[in-house]
């Protein structure tokens, strides 16, 4: 087990995987008021091994616009490319074969957006375009192909319209910032426990501490599958690979898995 340094983007992740937040989060970004939060279909991409996240967050509003968050400690020059290729993935999954077909086929209107709350100087928002990659060879030509995400600071003391409109993302914002706070004289666990205690003692995220505290504190460590299928093997149980595969095939869950792992080994 060590220090989780992407903590942060785990509770990001928990705390947004739900219809009734992103509904509030995109009202916030997006300047809507939307009320029905059923016009939410969340899409986000998973990876079939262990069934780790690909991607952040994606999410459907009313069939006619798909939205992708990524959340940042650090800005990542190249989260243009990634993204082409998240959304390449999600409207194949749309479309399936009927891509084939010489109709039209109506897709919804991609955003692509990136909340950061690192510590390095970030201006308010600022904007990540794919073609800043792009290889020139004739400067005269013109540009076939273009993503553009929206990078918005979501530290505390940046954007407080947006965080005035969501609660939700103020809290986590708060959250985020007790946790730097206390780090400063208290190791990191502990930091994140009183950083929990402090948003449940002044109102924040209350519902969400209540029913995950033990689990936002557990997202301070990680936990390496290759060790554990070490240790597995050290124990006694032979093709401990073969033992993980076998346990996917269950259907069990990555939470799941790790858990048989820990009994088997002790």
């Amino acid at each position: 087990m060590s220090v989780n340094k992407k903590y942060k983007d785990s509770l990001f992740r928990s705390i947004f995987n739900n219809e009734i937040n992103l509904l509030e989060l995109y009202n916030a970004i997006m300047g809507t008021n939307y009320k029905d939060w059923s016009i939410i279909e969340i899409n986000t991409l998973t990876d079939v091994l262990f069934a780790a996240m690909k991607n952040d967050i994606s999410f459907n509003v009313n069939k006619k616009m798909v939205i992708l968050i990524e959340h940042q400690s650090t800005i990542n020059e190249n989260m243009p490319l990634r993204m082409l290729s998240y959304i390449a993935d999600i409207y194949e999954k749309m479309t399936d074969e009927r891509i084939y077909k010489n109709s039209l086929i109506k897709i919804p209107e991609p955003k692509f957006i990136v909340l950061y709350n690192g510590t390095s100087p970030f201006p308010k928002e600022k904007y990540l375009k794919l073609s800043d990659a792009f290889e020139k060879i004739d400067s005269n030509s013109s540009i076939s192909l273009d993503l553009i995400a929206r990078v918005i600071n979501i530290n505390k003391e940046y954007n407080p319209e947006l965080m005035r409109r969501s609660k939700t993302l103020d809290g986590y914002a708060t959250f985020v910032a007790k946790v730097r706070e206390y780090e400063k004289e208290y190791p990191f666990e502990e930091a994140v426990k009183l950083a929990v205690k402090y948003c449940m003692e002044n109102g924040i995220l209350v519902d969400y501490f209540k029913q995950n505290s033990t689990e936002v504190v557990n997202m301070f460590t990680e936990y390496n599958v290759d060790i554990a299928m070490k240790v597995a093997r050290e124990e006694g149980i032979e093709k401990g690979q073969n033992h993980i595969l076998e346990l996917m095939a269950q259907g069990l869950s990555y939470e799941e898995i790790k858990k048989k792992i820990e009994e088997t080994s002790k």
